[in-house]
């Protein structure tokens, strides 16, 4: 079964256009969920929404949006009033600039979307448009409506495809300096530095996603599957975790190089006693 487009619109530089498709492109969809159930019945149960102060059911149709400008008291948004707010859509990704393909700080990503030619009249100028990115070595800066936002995405070419990514805007981003003003500035050089490299070094390898697992996915199905089936399972032994009390002992135990011995002192050899003196007879 082909996937389901998320949104559909046009792609355009200049005067170039292509109809294209976004897909989701990273998915929980596939992740264990739980429902909440009443344990005496197995039941499940509903979600209602009382009033806070009355305790009182409130129905669907009463159910408002609220900004509380001070404790208690809330500005009214009708349905209407906030739908008046999404801006005006034209389904167009419209290019303003490209930039080179790493020069956005990945910090700005906020989720990506696979983005592939929406029908067939469309395939030649997509390639076009991904095969010159992808000689050039740029990705694409665009704006549109996305989910009743304007949004900012960086388009990439990707495979037979393309990714675009939509960006967090400036004040959805903690600034780092903030974040990291009391990490104190420390100069590492010397034998530590050296190590930590031959470290790094030995560790090089190859990115392989599927080398990597979802432990606690894994426990949660394995957790459903005994209890379905009337087994008992025993939680696994927290592993024990020894105080690193010196660094660069750390280090280099990390790099397989034993502690430096420490230095014995020669043993002095005592002297033999004089010989007494023979008296002149």
């Amino acid at each position: 079964m082909a996937p389901r487009a998320n949104w559909k619109g046009f792609l355009r530089i200049g005067e170039v256009s292509c109809a294209v498709a976004l897909y989701t492109a990273a998915s929980t969809s596939e992740r264990i969920a739980f429902h909440t159930v009443n344990r005496a019945t197995g039941h499940r149960v509903r979600r209602e929404f009382v009033d806070a102060e009355t305790g009182r059911p409130v129905e669907r149709d009463d159910q408002v949006k609220g900004y509380e400008v001070a404790q208690g008291d809330y500005v009214i948004l009708e349905p209407e009033e906030v739908a008046a707010t999404v801006p005006d859509s034209d389904k167009t990704l419209e290019v303003s600039a490209f930039l080179r393909c790493g020069e956005i700080d990945q910090v700005y990503f906020d989720k990506p979307y696979y983005l592939a030619p929406a029908d067939k009249a469309a395939e030649e100028a997509f390639a076009l448009i991904r095969e010159g990115m992808r000689k050039k070595g740029v990705a694409a800066i665009a704006r549109t409506v996305l989910f009743r936002r304007v949004r900012t995405v960086l388009i990439r070419a990707h495979d037979e495809g393309m990714i675009a990514t939509t960006l967090n805007f400036d004040y959805e981003v903690r600034s780092a300096s903030e974040a990291f003003k009391d990490i104190p500035s420390m100069r590492i050089k010397g034998e530590m530095l050296e190590l930590a490299e031959h470290i790094i070094r030995t560790k090089a390898g190859e990115f392989d996603i599927a080398a990597f697992d979802d432990r606690y996915e894994s426990a949660l199905a394995e957790l459903v599957k005994a209890k379905a089936e009337g087994r008992k399972i025993r939680p696994p032994k927290a592993p024990r975790r020894e105080k690193v009390v010196d660094l660069l002992d750390a280090l280099r135990e990390s790099a397989g190089i034993d502690k430096k011995p420490r230095a014995r002192k020669p043993a002095t050899r005592k002297k033999p006693a004089p010989a007494p003196s023979k008296k002149a007879g």
